[in-house]
């Protein structure tokens, strides 16, 4: 069962989740650049480390799983969320050059169909990183904080998942050296600087890069029919509230191949909330 959006945004209005944005954002940011004029898919609850790219990018969205939930971002501004059902986003084909996925895939009922569904939405040339907890990390011990639910996972076992889904993994790196404590949330950026050369196997999130697999693509029958996805849901005006809605009505920078840093190129609604991706 996944976390509730007011559980995730609860998390990173604290100490230990603004220390956790700072550290992911900043790999995120290193990877990507400022996105600048590309289309940029935030999945999952991903807005608070895309809130650096939205502004010199061309497009930024960010959806949210309906069984955790949406709420309103940014504060104060149009909004770019939307609920959607996990096997079937509500955009077009090729869509994005960027897709970020944070609290997606460990929770997932089906998290082999939500990334072929990611990978129909990537654009040919795109990039996709997926952020998971580490399963030897102390974070994914920790129920205090997100990152301790669902199912972790080895850098074997995402890329085998990723390649399943027709993504071929490209580089990868990791983040969240500091123990999921709060009285150490003021350490992090330490803990960050020293963990990657003294205990790189223990950091508590692993990101990984991927590439869309377009060689290998067969037709599944030739009279199959090719299903058409349009959204539901649209999303509601800045301010207004956004109820929860039953899924069964919705319808270059571096990424060390080896190392510690990004060094490839990558890439319910519930009572209605503001956010920044974190308030």
């Amino acid at each position: 069962m996944r976390r509730d959006v007011l559980d995730l945004r609860q998390f990173y209005a604290s100490d230990l989740g603004r220390a956790a944005r700072a550290m992911v954002g900043r790999k995120v940011l290193e990877a990507w650049g400022d996105a600048r004029g590309l289309d940029v898919l935030a999945l999952g609850y991903a807005t608070p480390f895309v809130a650096d790219t939205r502004h010199a990018a061309r497009r930024v969205v960010a959806a949210m799983p309906a069984q955790q939930g949406v709420e309103l971002w940014p504060a104060g501004e149009p909004n770019l969320t939307t609920l959607v059902g996990e096997d079937s986003l509500p955009f077009a084909n090729a869509l994005f050059d960027r897709i970020l996925v944070v609290h997606g895939l460990e929770e997932s009922p089906d998290p082999i169909g939500l990334l072929r569904e990611i990978w129909r939405v990537l654009a040919p040339a795109g990039r996709v990183v997926v952020a998971v907890a580490a399963r030897n990390g102390l974070w994914a011990n920790s129920e205090k904080t997100p990152f301790g639910h669902g199912r972790p996972y080895t850098r074997g076992q995402l890329a085998e998942l990723l390649r399943e889904a027709e993504l071929e993994p490209s580089g990868w790196t990791r983040a969240l050296y500091v123990p999921p404590v709060t009285w150490l949330a003021g350490w992090a950026e330490g803990f960050e600087q020293t963990g990657s050369r003294l205990w790189p196997g223990f950091a508590g999130l692993l990101l990984m890069e991927a590439v869309k697999q377009t060689f290998a693509v067969k037709p599944r029958g030739s009279g199959a029919r090719v299903r058409r996805v349009r959204p539901l849901l649209a999303p509601a005006p800045s301010g207004a509230p956004v109820s929860r809605a039953p899924a069964s009505h919705l319808p270059r920078a571096p990424l060390e191949r080896g190392g510690e840093s990004l060094s490839l190129v990558v890439g319910s609604a519930r009572r209605g909330s503001n956010g920044d991706g974190a308030p």
